[in-house]
Parts: C-alpha cells; sequence; structure tokens
C-alpha cells in the first residue's frame, strides 16, 4: 500500500510536458526567450499619424456612433440599437488607432540584433525541446 501511494506521488510530479524529464531546459528555455523577446520588443518604436478615414483629421466623425450607441444606452440600457453602435464605434476607434499605427525597429548592431535572435530562437527550441519524451541514454 505504502509503494502504491509512492508510485502515484512520483507520477504526479512529471517533467515539462508530462514526461519524465525537461524541468531544466524548460525553465532555461523560457527565461531566455522571454529576454530574447523583451529585448526585441524593446528596439522597436511605435508611433501614429493622422486620422484620415474621411479626409484629414476625421477623428471626432469615428465618435458619432459610439457617443449616440451610449446615449442610447443611458436612456434604456437593454436598447439593441444602442449596443449595436456602441459596439461598432468602438471597433472604427479601434480599428483607427491601429490603422494608423507606425511601428519602427530602432537601429542596432549586428552583434545585439543576433544576441536577440539567438535568445528568442533558441529559448523557443529548449522550450519545445523539453516537451518531447525524455530518454536517459
Amino acid at each position: 500500500m505504502i509503494s502504491s501511494e509512492m508510485d502515484k506521488a512520483a507520477r504526479s510530479w512529471q517533467g515539462a510536458g508530462g514526461s519524465p524529464g525537461g524541468i531544466g531546459q524548460f525553465v532555461v528555455g523560457s527565461i531566455m526567450a522571454i529576454v530574447g523577446a523583451y529585448l526585441i520588443l524593446n528596439q522597436v518604436t511605435v508611433t501614429s499619424g493622422f486620422w484620415s478615414y474621411f479626409g484629414g483629421h476625421s477623428f471626432g466623425v469615428t465618435l458619432i456612433p459610439f457617443l449616440f450607441g451610449i446615449g442610447l444606452l443611458f436612456y434604456k440600457s437593454s436598447s439593441i440599437p444602442g449596443w449595436v453602435l456602441t459596439i461598432a464605434g468602438f471597433l472604427i476607434i479601434i480599428t483607427g488607432i491601429i490603422a494608423n499605427m507606425q511601428i519602427y525597429f530602432r537601429p542596432a548592431s549586428l552583434f545585439n540584433t543576433l544576441i536577440m535572435l539567438v535568445l528568442l530562437v533558441g529559448g523557443l527550441a529548449l522550450v519545445f525541446r523539453s516537451l518531447r519524451e525524455y530518454s536517459a541514454q
């Protein structure tokens, strides 16, 4: 009875992905991937331009359906047109923000770029490798 409880406890503590072994690779790979992703994202600059849906400077026009929807919801919270206008207006605003974003990778030396990419790709490879079945040879 005691040995079956010990076997059960041993089976409950398994490695990454439910297979024996691979925990060290998983932890090291996760740290490498997180550091690499942080360094790459730290090199990115995000700026925005002017809204140009219906000509120059048209952000105010995109607020109209959203504000009408909010007004209808304050008047009657179960208003279907209010919900539709609010959600549609919100989606128009989010679409406008994303469509007007400009994303740049700041200049970096080749060495720094290679370090970032090796950390990210090597870390992900170690994480995926740790999820395979481990066999001690």
